[in-house]
C-alpha cells in the first residue's frame, strides 16, 4: 500500500534506538525526510547513517540533544521548522514507591512525558493546519490503559498528556491534522532486556529464562518487534489515516483484558 506521504518531513524524537528508531526507519521506507533526535550522539549517527545508506533519496538530519529541555526542542525545530509529521517520544521515569517520590520527581516526569510533547505540538500544529496536512503520534505506554503500580510517575504524566490530546485532537482534524497515541506493551527493545537483566541477576538465573517466562505470559506468546511498531506508526502518519484522531491504540499482543 502506498501510504501517500513520500516527500513529507518528520521529526522523530528519541529515535536512535528502540521504538523511536523503528518509527524513523519505517517513515524513511515510505520516502519521508526525517529529522532524528536523541541524547546519545554516537547511536544517533549510527541510525542516521543506516537510513541514509538504505534510502539515498531521503534527507536525514540528526540533532543530538535532550528533547525534554527548551534548548533541545529549539535545536530540533531549527533543523525542521515546518514538519508534516511529529513523533513524540521520551524515556519513561523510573519505577518506585510513590511514598519516596518528591515534588521534583513529579515535575521531572511531567516535564518529560506530558509538557514536552505539548510544547512540540504547540510549536508545529498551526503550520500543519495551515498546510492542511499533519500527523502527530505520541508514543506513550500500555500503562495509560492498564496502570502499573510501580510506574506511578509514568502513569500520571502520560495520562495527563492523553487527557489533553482528547480535547485538542477534535479541534485540529477539520484541517486534516490528526493526533493519536500509540501505546506499546512488551516490545523486544534494550529497555525490556535491561529490566530482564536486573530480574535475572536478582533471581540468579539466565536472562534468556526471564525473557522466555515474560513472553509466555503474553497472549501472543511473544514480545512485539520494533519493526511492527514502526509499521503501525507509519500507517497512522499516512494520508490514508485522516479519519483517525484522538485514539489510543494498544500494541500489546492482547495483554489488556478489557473490552474497550
Amino acid at each position: 500500500m502506498d501510504l501517500g506521504i513520500k516527500g513529507r518531513r518528520a521529526i522523530v524524537c528519541a529515535s536512535s534506538k528502540g521504538l523511536g528508531r523503528a518509527c524513523a526507519m519505517q517513515l524513511a521506507n515510505e520516502g519521508v525526510h526525517v529529522t532524528l533526535t536523541a541524547r546519545g550522539a554516537e547511536a544517533l549517527k549510527k541510525t542516521a547513517d543506516e537510513i541514509r545508506k538504505a534510502h539515498p533519496g531521503v534527507t536525514v538530519t540528526e540533532v543530538a540533544g535532550d528533547i525534554t529541555t527548551p534548548q533541545g526542542r529549539a535545536d530540533v525545530l531549527k533543523a525542521c521548522p515546518d514538519p508534516d509529521i511529529l513523533i513524540n517520544n521520551a524515556g519513561g521515569p523510573p519505577p518506585g514507591d510513590f511514598r519516596n517520590w518528591t515534588r521534583d520527581d513529579w515535575i521531572k516526569a511531567v516535564d518529560a512525558n506530558m509538557l514536552t510533547p505539548i510544547e512540540l505540538i504547540k510549536a508545529t500544529v498551526d503550520g500543519m493546519m495551515a498546510r492542511k496536512f499533519g500527523r502527530i503520534v505520541n508514543i506513550t505506554s500500555a500503562a495509560v490503559k492498564s496502570p502499573i503500580d510501580i510506574l506511578g510517575l509514568s502513569n500520571g504524566a502520560r495520562a495527563g498528556l492523553t487527557g489533553f490530546i482528547a480535547g485538542i485532537s477534535r479541534k485540529t482534524v477539520i484541517n486534516n491534522v490528526t493526533i493519536n497515541g500509540l501505546l506499546p506493551g512488551p516490545f523486544d527493545t534494550d529497555r525490556l532486556r535491561g529490566t530482564a537483566k536486573g530480574e535475572a541477576e536478582k533471581r540468579k538465573i539466565d536472562v534468556e529464562q526471564v525473557l522466555a517466562e515474560r513472553a509466555k505470559l503474553n497472549p501472543a506468546g511473544r514480545f512485539g518487534t520494533p519493526e511492527e511498531f514502526g509499521e503501525a506508526c507509519a500507517f497512522l502518519c499516512s494520508a490514508k489515516a485522516g479519519f483517525i484522531t484522538g485514539q489510543n491504540i494498544l500494541l500489546d499482543g492482547g495483554a489488556f483484558p478489557g473490552t474497550l
